[in-house]
């Protein structure tokens, strides 16, 4: 098998006063960690020949106290985003990068009517990929190659890379299969605002089962389309767009299409 199983979460002291965050222990500072191990645990079954040991909640959260014990040492209570991997061999590993913290509850983004409420002063500029991507799944793994592909034809870097996106490159970018049904962004679920609510591209789309799209569907504040709900040719200029994953939380966006995608 050429890639592991991985899992993004985020520790922020703040998400200690959401009260939506708690874990099986009470108030946890990881975002839904509990969700990710569950992920992790499930996807792991899904490939039980290889993937040969399993892993719980109580392992993944000590090794997620462990990196960010080392990180914050003498940093003091630092924001971060934490990366955990499931080897084929059953060895989790995990790593920490600094974010900037949050200041406001993360989720209240999908709380928004476009046609009702004020605007947020910060939208996200998100383009549609110029072709369709084939070899995606609902498994969150390190084989990132469709998403970068992505990302590169959309003017911006890989995931991790710190040389700088074009001038003109947006935020994300959004995937479609090659039914032009759409599937998620380089790095986050999706959801339209369709009929007085958001509605998200279903797994067998080819989305990943992303941990808070998981929370947002419970709380019934996203829901999931029909199977071809979601296309190219119903995606209109400028139309909001709501972006989660289990870092970043929920952000708005709008949608600019480049004439290749309005002609095709």
């Amino acid at each position: 098998m050429s890639y592991a199983l991985l899992a993004s979460t985020r520790y922020d002291p703040f998400l200690m006063s959401c009260v939506w965050n708690n874990d099986p222990d009470g108030p946890s500072p990881y975002l839904l960690l509990h969700y990710q191990a569950d992920r992790l645990i499930a996807s792991a079954a899904l490939n039980d020949q290889t993937f040969r040991y399993g892993t719980t909640l109580s392992n993944v959260k000590a090794l997620c106290d462990k990196v960010v014990h080392e990180h914050n040492d003498s940093k003091g209570e630092t924001a971060l985003k934490v990366r955990v991997v499931l080897n084929p061999s059953g060895e989790l590993s995990a790593t920490a990068t600094p974010v900037k913290a949050f200041t406001s509850d993360p989720t209240l983004p999908s709380l928004f009517n476009p046609t009702t409420d004020l605007p947020p002063a910060h939208v996200l500029t998100i383009h549609i990929d110029t072709q369709p991507t084939s070899d995606t799944i609902s498994l969150k793994t390190t084989d990132r190659r469709a998403y970068d592909d992505a990302r590169v034809r959309a003017g911006l870097q890989p995931l991790g890379s710190s040389d700088l996106p074009a001038s003109d490159a947006p935020d994300d970018v959004i995937l479609y299969n090659t039914r032009n049904v759409v599937t998620e962004s380089s790095v986050c679920n999706v959801a339209f605002y369709r009929n007085r609510r958001w509605v998200t591209p279903p797994l067998v789309a080819g989305c990943i089962s992303g941990v808070l799209r998981r929370w947002l569907i419970e709380q019934h504040r996203i829901f999931e389309a029909v199977e071809d709900e979601l296309t190219l040719s119903n995606i209109k200029e400028d139309e909001w767009v709501l972006v989660s994953n289990g870092v970043i939380g929920c952000q708005l966006g709008r949608i600019k299409l480049h004439t290749s995608t309005k002609n095709g």
